[in-house]
């Protein structure tokens, strides 16, 4: 419990921080969703198949930290970008957060990255609302390796993929929230907008996510 406590107050405390002691906060979120996107693709066997990428309606590349004994708490941030006409939108910013409850011990830190392979599954991003994985947003752990079949039809609209370090065995998707950031989008952006307008590559992404970019 105490363990629960101090994860859960350091996470309120970094999000509750000053604008300006997290003015580039955001642009390392966009450096780890690269660096996400180069480990995948550093491990042949764990790799996201080049079928999946092409037929990828959009990607959510998140960070998430799990902590807690029994009691967990989980707090975490990322991207979501969608294919456009014209290529890659630019990064809108997410987060999800917490608490269950379960025999788990420890803490973990995952790097999920979610493959959207449908339209309504980006259009749920793009509203700006909270989206909730599972129900009328299937979910799936999604085939991996160079070797993996080509599915003629995704079996979800939304596959996962991710790598963890600890104590947690894997990681379940099923049911969790993930909400828009818009004060995050604004700091970005530096101008009020929308995730929409983002997903929608109706706004040029900064110089500082040309390396996620090259990435996809």
């Amino acid at each position: 419990m105490k363990t629960t406590l101090t994860f859960l107050v350091t996470a309120i405390s970094l999000a509750m921080s000053p604008a300006t002691s997290r003015a580039t906060d955001e642009e390392g979120q966009v450096r780890q969703a690269a660096a996400i996107m180069h480990r995948f693709k550093s491990m042949p066997e764990r790799e996201i198949p080049r079928h999946v990428m092409r037929n990828a309606k959009g990607l959510a590349i998140l960070t998430v930290m799990k902590g807690g004994f029994v009691l967990t708490g989980k707090y975490g941030e990322g991207v979501v970008v969608a294919r456009t006409g014209r290529g890659w939108s630019g990064p809108a910013f997410v987060r999800t957060g917490g608490l269950g409850v379960g025999p788990q011990i420890g803490g973990e830190v995952n790097e999920l990255v979610l493959v959207l392979n449908t339209p309504e599954a980006v259009e749920a991003f793009a509203s700006g609302t909270n989206v909730q994985l599972g129900g009328s947003l299937s979910v799936a752990a999604g085939p991996i390796g160079r070797t993996a079949g080509a599915d003629v039809t995704p079996r979800a609209a939304i596959y996962t993929y991710s790598m963890s370090q600890g104590l947690f065995a894997g990681v379940s998707l099923e049911g969790a929230v993930i909400k828009a950031n818009t004060k995050a989008n604004e700091r970005y952006y530096n101008t009020p907008v929308t995730s929409r307008t983002i997903l929608q590559g109706r706004i040029a992404p900064p110089r500082s996510a040309s390396g996620l970019m090259a990435s996809l």
